[in-house]
């Protein structure tokens, strides 16, 4: 009886056998990754400098997580992530890393697992950066209390208003028209933003030992620095 409950306890306790190296591994780079990833958001959040830097880094941690260790690992990495900056920075500004970069991390990685097309990925990928950056400036709306998407307006403004000049037009803008280019910047922005993404994982993560599809035939030539040169 004794010794029946003494492997009883030993079956059930949670040290029974060591982690082999490869789930070690796992356990590392999840744990890495994702620190680098919060670290990362965090100085994109607060230091005044180095905003567009911070912003090519942010995905792609995770990216390579799932990359190299699987879909189920990107998650898990991505709500460590998650959980460490909303113990960092609080219950609203923490979670807004998920918009739109955290979603994008994990597109981006599932798209490049499965090698497909860079056409398919970039054009979702625009899609998600859009979504999740008009998310994001409803949020911050609502945290700082006022309205952000007031500031893109004007930008559109600007940017419509030099056009007419420039084109010398005789055209009064609506409002209507200045949302729909504000509207476009933003699309504009994400499409330069997630070809970057895709530009940097493929020059970068065969250094790591991990790689993307190639470029299509259109891209070979405005992506023409060699990975193996890095």
């Amino acid at each position: 009886m004794i010794l029946h409950n003494k492997n009883l306890l030993r079956n059930r306790s949670p040290y029974r056998a060591p982690l082999s190296k490869r789930q070690a591994l796992k356990l590392v780079e999840s744990s890495y990754l994702a620190a680098s990833t919060a670290l990362v958001w965090i100085a994109l959040y607060y230091l005044p400098i180095g905003g567009a830097v911070f912003r090519l880094a942010l995905p792609l941690p995770l990216a390579l997580l799932q990359i190299r260790r699987g879909v189920k690992t990107g998650i898990e990495g991505l709500i460590i992530c998650v959980i460490l900056l909303t113990a960092l920075m609080g219950p609203l500004r923490g979670p807004l890393v998920l918009f739109p970069y955290g979603f994008l991390s994990l597109w981006l990685g599932y798209s490049w697992t499965k090698k497909w097309n860079w056409w398919l990925s970039w054009s979702a990928g625009v899609l998600i950066g859009t979504l999740g950056f008009l998310v994001r400036v409803i949020a911050l709306s609502l945290l700082v209390g006022e309205n952000l998407w007031v500031i893109l307006t004007r930008a559109g403004a600007g940017l419509l208003e030099k056009g007419i000049d420039l084109f010398n037009l005789s055209l009064t803008p609506d409002m209507r028209l200045i949302q729909v280019v504000a509207l476009l910047l933003i699309i504009t922005q994400e499409v330069v933003y997630v070809l970057c993404l895709h530009a940097i994982a493929y020059w970068i993560f065969p250094r790591l030992k991990s790689s993307i599809p190639d470029p299509p035939a259109l891209l070979e030539k405005l992506i023409s620095l060699d990975p193996n040169l890095l």
